[in-house]
């Protein structure tokens, strides 16, 4: 079974307890690896000033403590692969979807890769498809 690096875990650990519980179940099935959780300010507008984000400190979901988004990726990391990356966040949906059904999450998990939620990944015109986010319950 896979496990986390320590970098990974300490950055898990700078995620909402929910996406800590999230991706702690997530990697018992697929191996992937912890880009980033918090992001401070200078990072957030690195992020933003490379196109990597659409937002400025303060105003995006990493900028809050504990974070309410993580940028997690499968492992190893093949950017090129994009088909990889989208089958690795619909399979973390899975999960999550499952763990509110047990009633283990409250939140909803948004994804990069299908920003507005419909199923369809070819509409979007701000691909990340290694960001998840916790949104409020719908």
């Amino acid at each position: 079974m896979p496990t986390f690096s320590t970098a990974s875990q300490q950055k898990l650990f700078t995620c909402h307890p929910e996406l800590q519980l999230l991706f702690r179940e997530v990697i018992k099935y697929f191996d992937c690896t912890i880009i980033e959780g918090f992001r401070n300010e200078a990072d957030q507008n690195k992020a933003f000033a490379a196109g990597n984000s659409k937002l400025k400190w303060p105003h995006g979901k990493h900028n809050q403590s504990p974070s309410m988004a993580v940028d997690v990726a499968p492992y190893p990391i093949d950017w090129n692969n994009t088909k990889r990356m989208y089958w690795f966040g619909g399979f973390v949906l899975g999960i999550a979807q499952m763990l509110k059904n047990e009633g283990r999450m409250v939140y909803d998990v948004r994804y990069g890769g299908d920003w507005d939620g419909d199923k369809d990944i070819t509409d979007q015109t701000f691909n990340d498809t290694v960001h998840f986010e916790l949104v409020p319950k719908s």
